[in-house]
């Protein structure tokens, strides 16, 4: 199953209206990727920290989350300082480290954790079919919907059809390896599972027809914008508005 740590909670940010959260999600993800001024990002990330204290989330799996995102960071830090022109800055062995390059590779690291710190408090704070039927409420296309809830849902199925041809292999005898046996068998097993893919697709559309499928999920929840949505919403828009400012007109 995919995990959802972050989607089971009480706190404010867990009940704001899903579509708010992931409309203001996007629209501060896209202002904090195009900015370029230090103050307005440093900023970003203090207001994406909050929203990570609003949403109660336990800060060691945020921190876990954040590792995998820091260690490409880690590899920029020790690429690009060295591979932009520029004044030079500090030295290591034969190599130099300019000024812009260590300024693109910060703006980078600041974006790059606030962009993920506002998607873990405002969109992995609900769970995959929320979002699903959230995007579905925000007019996103039927189709795009729809493909995110089958994926969902049947990706636990075909790793599981994996798992079963994998154990299958093995009784027969077979050891992983690089020989162009262990590749045909390789070759084999993905091709079964293509088949059982297929197979299992041609079912399931089957059964949702003879259950009076119609091309639409239906929700059972009914989403209301209360006082405390405005109020929080407010809050958001404030957050923006202030990443504006400091980016644009300082």
């Amino acid at each position: 199953m995919i995990e959802e740590p972050f989607a089971a909670g009480q706190s404010c940010i867990h009940r704001l209206d899903p579509r708010i959260r992931v409309v203001f999600a996007v629209l501060i993800s896209i202002v904090v990727a195009v900015g370029t001024n230090f103050p307005a990002l440093i900023t970003a990330l203090g207001m994406a920290l909050l929203l990570i204290g609003l949403a109660g989330l336990k800060l060691g799996t945020v921190v876990r989350r954040l590792m995998w995102v820091n260690a490409f960071v880690l590899f920029l830090w020790l690429v690009l300082p060295f591979s932009y022109d520029g004044r030079a800055l500090f030295k290591v062995g034969p190599f130099t480290a300019t000024v812009p390059g260590v300024v693109i590779t910060a703006q980078i690291s600041l974006k790059s954790n606030a962009i993920l710190l506002i998607l873990i408090a405002l969109v992995a704070t609900m769970t995959t079919v929320t979002l699903g039927h959230a995007l579905n409420a925000l007019r996103l296309p039927d189709k795009i919907v729809h493909l995110l809830l089958m994926t969902y849902r049947y990706i636990f199925v075909l790793e599981q059809e994996s798992q079963r041809l994998i154990r299958a292999a093995k009784i027969r005898g077979f050891k992983p390896g690089t020989s162009i046996h262990a590749y045909k068998t390789y070759a084999y097993l993905v091709g079964m599972l293509f088949v059982k893919a297929s197979e299992r697709a041609t079912r399931v559309y089957q059964a949702m027809k003879c259950r009076g499928f119609n091309g639409r999920f239906y929700c059972l929840r009914d989403f209301a914008v209360t006082v405390s949505d405005r109020l929080l919403a407010i809050l958001l828009t404030g957050m923006l508005t202030v990443i504006l400012y400091l980016d644009y007109l300082l």
